[in-house]
């Protein structure tokens, strides 16, 4: 009884007649008392939870030097008081349940505790205050470590930086309604597997500030590949754009809604009988694709197997197996044991393959492969090797593959005007930002990243409205003034083109370039940290570093540093010759790597793009082709894969791309 009074403050005496006749009788009423009103307060105090979001948790970092608010949930007019650097603060939650209380400005500093007190206390703990960044975009935004760790391998070993701290958003996505929180998640240290679920640019981002300014760094990833700008930006944002607020509206109509869900769901691919398809082996050679190799409009499942010999020496060690990027799926098995699958075509293999399954001599290497449209095969120029007590066999060469399912190609009968296609919510407008950004809007952060741009490649004009707009946006939904807004250029991509070309992502970074019109805003040229055949590059650290000197710059405000490769200013014509003026030169132009400039294009009134030929004089770039007497518009870099362009300033940083229209 003595617990209860402690627990409820219900002072309860038996007097001194303990033993008299009614001792008993009323002893059992008493406990049946004390059990009803500890049921009573126990369903109450559940019911009365204080409740944090998914950011406010253990190992955050605060934002310094702003206002800051703390907020969740609890009973309509609870009590919530908070304790936090030898401050406390208490509010009252409304009607609605959620309280929110103001922190005042903070320097940098930590590790603190902060506790939560309504009729529950949380204690939260290793919590910094520093410097926090929202990231968002596609894939390569995401890119984790992880995917990373063969092309560092010193990080991944030796770095340890626990006053750098990731929070990963998972994915969720909802067109109808805005949520009330992010899907769940924690802060995580830059430290050990920690370290390995950072995204690779977010990651090389925050080392490089931390190392320069010893401020613990947060890093918030919201990212889902795939996704195009469109569905990270609020309804409020279209309001210049009025087929898109058409059509969020019609995301929150019931009517629509159901009648979209009901229709236009694909149907499961069916192959061709097994005793349909004629079973022979054909010589492959690896890496490639069969449409290159004899095998034309082929979508199907096949499988390819490599006899190779180990030496006694290997039989029995674990080993790693490397099969570079294949398109679109694998199940792979090294003398008929399963060792690894990946399900999509961008992942590279790596598999491990366990100690005593290698023997001496002959071993076999099967791979199933599903391949659902294009070309399906192995992407050349990555690695495909078997690794083992520090040997390296080469699995290049010869292969032999067989057809064992067919796809057949789909059926385009119905009009076209009669195919309804299901809402996609990740990839529809406010579909991510709903569920992914809105949540997050308390949160106090320094600024954002921005790393996205492939999905949106199909209409690349486009983005040069959609971009500026998300900026505001997320600036207005944030309160915070214009933060700064930092974004990757697309790098290099894709097959190289000899003779100048239009190009959709050539536009895209074009687009990406007239962003920095915008009050703010920086941007890290992508080339030279690309891969012709990866829409992942791996070399994040690159873009990452570039991206920190921006920060640098807009955040910290740096002032005696290159932080900017060449962007094209203005161009003037003598004759017919263009002169071409740039911004951050920094220490000067340089050919990189040669004595002449390559990748500037020219055309004249007929818009027919040639070379030109180009050279550097003080800070400016002189352009011509003896062919064209009155130039109208030049080029740089203007291409899916500019593999020659070669414009930096003697700081080491790229030029941007570009289209100079001559008026």
């Amino acid at each position: 009884m003595m617990s209860f009074y402690k627990k409820t403050g219900i002072p309860i005496s038996f007097g001194d007649g303990s033993r008299s006749y009614f001792s008993n009788f009323r002893n059992r009423i008493l406990k049946s008392c004390a059990l009803l009103f500890t049921i009573l307060f126990i369903h109450e105090r559940g019911s009365a939870e204080v409740k944090l979001p998914q950011l406010i948790g253990n190992r955050m970092v605060l934002q310094r030097n702003i206002n800051l608010k703390i907020w969740g949930w609890a009973n309509p007019n609870e009590k919530v008081k908070l304790s936090f650097n030898n401050r406390h603060f208490e509010t009252i939650t409304g009607s609605n349940g959620k309280w929110l209380i103001r922190l005042p400005k903070m320097k940098a500093g930590g590790p603190y505790t902060m506790t939560i007190a309504g009729q529950n206390l949380i204690t939260l703990t290793d919590v910094l205050v520093g410097d926090v960044y929202f990231c968002a975009g596609q894939s390569n935004m995401v890119l984790a470590m992880e995917r990373l760790k063969e092309n560092y391998p010193d990080e991944v070993e030796h770095d340890n930086f626990p006053q750098i701290r990731n929070f990963f958003v998972p994915t969720k996505a909802d067109v109808t309604k805005e949520a009330l929180d992010l899907p769940k998640g924690e802060w995580k240290p830059a430290m050990g597997k920690g370290l390995l679920e950072f995204g690779g640019v977010t990651y090389f981002f925050a080392k490089k500030l931390y190392q320069k300014y010893k401020v613990p760094i947060g890093i918030i990833n919201s990212s889902v590949g795939g996704t195009p700008i469109e569905a990270w930006m609020s309804k409020d944002a279209f309001k210049d754009f009025p087929a898109i607020e058409a059509q969020i509206k019609n995301f929150r109509d019931t009517t629509y809604q159901n009648n979209q869900k009901l229709s236009g769901q694909p149907k499961p691919v069916k192959a061709l009988p097994f005793s349909d398809v004629p079973k022979t082996w054909h010589k492959f050679w690896m890496p490639g694709y069969w449409a290159d190799q004899g095998a034309r409009n082929l979508n199907g499942i096949l499988y390819f197997r490599k006899e190779i010999n180990i030496p006694a020496e290997l039989a029995g060690k674990p080993a790693k197996l490397f099969l570079g990027r294949i398109i679109d799926a694998d199940s792979t098995f090294v003398n008929g044991v399963f060792v690894g699958n990946i399900t999509y075509q961008y992942p590279p293999r790596r598999y491990t393959v366990p100690a005593n399954l290698l023997k001496p001599g002959k071993n076999t290497i099967l791979v199933k492969l599903t391949s659902t449209n294009g070309k399906g095969g192995f992407v050349p120029d990555k690695n495909y090797s078997l690794q083992a007590g520090g040997q390296i066999i080469d699995l290049r060469g010869e292969w032999y593959y067989q057809v064992q399912e067919v796809f057949p190609k789909p059926s385009y009968s119905q009009p076209a005007q009669q195919i309804t296609q299901p809402i996609v919510a990740q990839n529809s407008p406010t579909g991510l930002y709903n569920t992914m950004v809105a949540p997050a809007l308390d949160y106090g952060i320094r600024g954002f990243l921005w790393y996205q741009g492939e999905a949106n490649s199909g209409k690349p004009k486009e983005y040069a409205k959609l971009l500026p707009a998300l900026i505001k946006d997320w600036r207005n939904k944030w309160g915070l003034g214009n933060l700064p807004f930092l974004f990757a250029q697309l790098p290099n991509y894709m097959e190289v083109d000899y003779l100048p070309v239009e190009s959709d992502w050539a536009q895209l970074r074009q687009s990406q370039l007239q962003t920095l019109k915008t009050e703010n805003t920086g941007m890290s040229v992508g080339l030279g940290a690309g891969e012709w055949n990866d829409i992942h590059p791996l070399n994040k650290k690159q873009i990452g570093e570039r991206l920190a000197l921006w920060a640098e710059k807009l955040v910290y405000g740096e002032d005696n540093i290159t932080y900017s490769g060449p962007v094209y200013r203005s161009a003037t014509v003598q004759g017919n010759r263009v002169i071409l003026d740039f911004d951050y030169v920094g220490r000067g132009l340089v050919a990189q790597g040669e004595t002449e400039l390559y990748h500037f294009a020219i055309a004249g009134a007929d818009k027919k793009y040639v070379w030109a030929k180009a050279k550097i004089e003080g800070n400016t770039v002189i352009v011509w082709n003896d062919g064209i007497s009155s130039p109208v518009s030049v080029r740089y870099a203007w291409a899916d894969n500019p593999e020659s362009a070669n414009l930096y300033n003697k700081d080491g940083l790229p030029a941007s791309p570009f289209e100079a229209e001559i008026k």
